[in-house]
């Protein structure tokens, strides 16, 4: 088989070069040089892939409903926007042994049981033999006798199943362990990824195929391989949470054809990754009584509002520089919310060691928690409880004031559902309508808010 040219090119200038340095000799950038291709002696089989496409002006394209295909785990569904699309592109992310492909077998398994749906599926292993991949299907009860495996990493031959097969629904598992003969660099290295996903995704938009890719992750958390993979695909989902809990979370950073910010709960068990119908008790402690440093909040998932339990502990400290340390929130936005504390309503925690956690593992990023970080770590500075029937939302500004948050409404229901009774919120989110159930404390700045807690 002809072999294209390769050249090397500097991810910072641009500069090629026609064999690998350690230092790019055009900026002097140093391991910057990656593999590409500048030149094919024979024509690439993918050519034939490509649509012809002509000029078109948009007011005469139409606009079609894309039909979904449900995988029939409401929890994944919510996360993909629906369910899978014809000829989209999804990366799935996540720590070893998290349970990307159980979620995966688990849904193709569906998927094929569905009788009003013949779907065909084909499930390409990099990693695991065909064996391996029977056995977890055994263990998990599965039915799989629709779905067909293929053991292979090598790009060409997938390419050419695929194309002679027509499934509707692919798995590529995982892209860093697939390679193209065409490159000479080792499977999973950036070039190799990076071609890889480009084919994979042409392949997927010309014959309508949902391609799924298993990605691994660097000890960082992110994506292993280039950046421009997330670039690729039409939806990006990570997994979340502790390997030594049961219970993960997969949430969707990008979505071409969904809501980004949507959050799926499971449990992982026996039988693989059952669906949590009810996220917001996974996340609160059951206390027999009330304890210092407990505070009931609400954040909003997507479309989905969640209660969650922040838990403070304030020490006096016995260092030079006292500790700030925060599990499943900003670190930065906790010592900026310990400022506004000691210079809006008095409290000095210069002296003491602050910790914060979010129950359960989930991790937060929206500012709408700050009000219930602040009155969890009164509640622990003063060893005074909070009601355990309050809920707290608002995001605190550097001025001292109580700022409001998005579907304000929608929290407030959801902590109704679920026995609440009373919630300290920012004014501006005050219901104009009386919601049944649940007594509302608007609260305009953050000293108002701290007098408030002896108070209720």
């Amino acid at each position: 088989m002809a072999k294209n040219k390769t050249a090397y090119q500097c991810r910072e200038c641009g500069g090629i070069s026609s064999k690998w340095q350690g230092q790019c000799p055009h900026c002097f950038v140093w391991n910057s040089l990656d593999e590409i291709i500048v030149e094919s002696k024979t024509p690439s089989r993918f050519a034939a892939l490509s649509k012809t496409n002509e000029l078109t002006k948009l007011d005469d394209v139409k606009a079609l409903s894309i039909p979904k295909r449900k995988t029939n785990i409401s929890e994944f569904d919510r996360v993909l926007g629906g369910g899978f699309v014809p000829g989209g592109v999804i990366l799935i992310g996540g720590d070893p042994g998290i349970g990307k492909s159980t979620i995966l077998i688990q849904a193709l398994s569906k998927i094929t049981q569905d009788p009003k749906d013949n779907c065909n599926v084909i499930y390409v292993s990099g990693e695991e033999s065909k064996e391996q991949i029977a056995m977890r299907a055994k263990r998990l009860e599965l039915e799989v006798s629709d779905i067909s495996i293929l053991s292979e990493i090598n790009l060409e031959k997938i390419v050419s199943i695929v194309q002679k097969n027509k499934p509707n629904v692919v798995v590529i598992d995982s892209i860093q362990t697939i390679y193209s003969e065409e490159m000479t660099s080792a499977p999973g290295s950036v070039t190799q990824v990076r071609e890889c996903s480009a084919q994979l995704t042409r392949i997927a938009k010309q014959f309508d195929i949902t391609m799924l890719l298993v990605g691994h992750v660097t000890k960082e958390g992110t994506l292993a391989g280039p950046r421009v993979l997330e670039h690729i695909v039409d939806t990006v989902l990570y997994f979340e949470g502790d390997p030594s809990s049961s219970f993960r979370m997969i949430r969707a950073f990008k979505n071409r054809f969904g809501a980004v910010n949507e959050l799926g709960v499971f449990a992982m068990t026996e039988k693989g990754l059952k669906e949590v119908t009810n996220p917001s008790a996974l996340f609160l402690s059951h206390h027999h009584k009330e304890v210092n440093g407990s505070c009931i909040t609400c954040i909003q998932e997507g479309s989905r509002p969640m209660l969650i339990e922040i838990q403070a502990l304030v020490d006096n400290s016995h260092g030079h520089a006292p500790k700030r340390l925060s599990v499943g929130l900003d670190q930065n936005r906790l010592a900026m919310l310990l400022a506004s504390l000691n210079r809006h309503a008095g409290i000095a925690c210069f002296d003491q060691d602050v910790f914060v956690n979010a129950v359960g593992g989930v991790k937060i990023t929206e500012p709408g928690v700050d009000l219930a970080i602040l009155c969890a770590i009164v509640s622990s500075f003063t060893n005074q409880p909070l009601d355990q029937k309050t809920v707290i939302f608002g995001e605190i500004g550097l001025a001292g004031e109580v700022r409001p948050v998005q579907r304000g409404q929608e929290r407030l229901k959801e902590a109704a559902k679920l026995g609440f009774t009373k919630a300290i919120i920012p004014k501006a989110n005050q219901a104009k309508q009386k919601i049944k159930g649940i007594e509302i404390f608007p609260v305009d700045n953050l000293s108002q808010a701290i007098k408030l807690l002896k108070d209720i």
